[in-house]
């Protein structure tokens, strides 16, 4: 009774980090500077994949996916958030709030999809060398990219569907920096239980899916690793997937930490703290991760500036 004498909300508002100024204004400058170094670092990475043709391989086409989904995946929310450090109500429409859930969560698929192919690609580099180029020819790279895009674009489509169908009462404050399916709930004037169930099952099959397949193809990596005969074969082997294993591995962790348990029972304010992680943090961390320890991109890159100075 009480939800139906609550007034249908149109929009909802962000609550702020913290409320004090000061804050707010340190806060937009340091997640600025993140956004900005995060666009910079993976445009960088696809240029440089484009334009250099030792790094046209499977492995550098799924880097060059990657980092494009990071590209969208940071700007559907971080433009959004940086504006609510500035605003004194931060606000979006009900529509608007769903679109962004929506695009949200399509790149947080394409990303957990391309992680998965990039270990299956792995694997064949390492597990079945004589057959990988026959395996992982061009055409086979565009069909599981195109596969992952397509799978990740459709895996929210149900969420959203239903999300749209209901009515959000009062009070509409999202403590939450986007539009997060646990948020929506909250505010919901329905019973979303049977939603939040089947989101939660979908979501844990998924995730626990691609995390199972993952770790299968790193099992056999690491058991043909350690079949090599020498220290320096292991070591030089091991680190052509370092890099991968080290993005998977943050990734995967925070993405079962928010979502293959019912969220609506933990504190939000701890979500929103996860949330920064996996959505503003690590795709900074990525490109990071594959130049620092990758000799090719280095030395692409190098060739690259040391090419416009001429």
């Amino acid at each position: 009774m009480e939800r139906e004498n609550r007034t249908v909300v149109i929009e909802f508002i962000f609550q702020r980090f913290t409320s004090l100024p000061q804050f707010q204004i340190l806060l937009f400058v340091l997640f600025l500077i993140i956004y900005l170094l995060s666009l910079m670092g993976n445009v960088l990475i696809i240029l440089v994949i484009l334009v250099d043709s030792h790094l046209h391989t499977a492995m550098y086409f799924f880097i060059c996916n990657l980092s494009l989904v990071e590209v969208w995946y940071t700007t559907v929310t971080v433009p959004k958030m940086l504006g609510s450090f500035l605003a004194e109500h931060s606000t979006i429409s009900v529509s608007g709030c769903i679109a962004q859930y929506y695009f949200f969560f399509s790149f947080a698929a394409t990303e957990l999809f391309l992680l998965t192919v990039m270990a299956y690609d792995r694997y064949l580099a390492i597990c079945n060398p004589l057959h990988y180029a026959t395996i992982m020819s061009p055409s086979t790279c565009q069909y599981l990219a195109m596969l992952c895009w397509l799978t990740g674009f459709v895996c929210p489509t149900f969420a959203s569907f239903m999300l749209a169908r209901i009515s959000f009462c009062t009070p509409n404050r999202i403590n939450h920096f986007f539009c997060d399916a646990d948020q929506l709930f909250r505010l919901s004037c329905n019973d979303t239980y049977s939603i939040q169930a089947v989101g939660y099952a979908f979501s844990t099959v998924v995730i626990m899916s691609a995390v199972l397949f993952t770790m299968a193809s790193y099992f056999q990596i690491i058991a043909t690793i350690l079949r090599m005969s020498t220290a320096a074969a292991r070591k030089k082997t091991f680190s052509t997937c370092a890099a991968h294993l080290s993005v998977v591995t943050i990734y995967f962790g925070t993405l079962i930490f928010m979502y293959v348990r019912p969220a609506v029972k933990y504190e939000s304010n701890i979500n929103k703290v996860v949330s920064v992680f996996y959505s503003v943090i690590t795709p900074l961390l990525n490109p990071i991760i594959y130049t620092l320890r990758n000799k090719d991109v280095k030395m692409a890159l190098r060739k690259t500036f040391l090419r416009n100075k001429d």
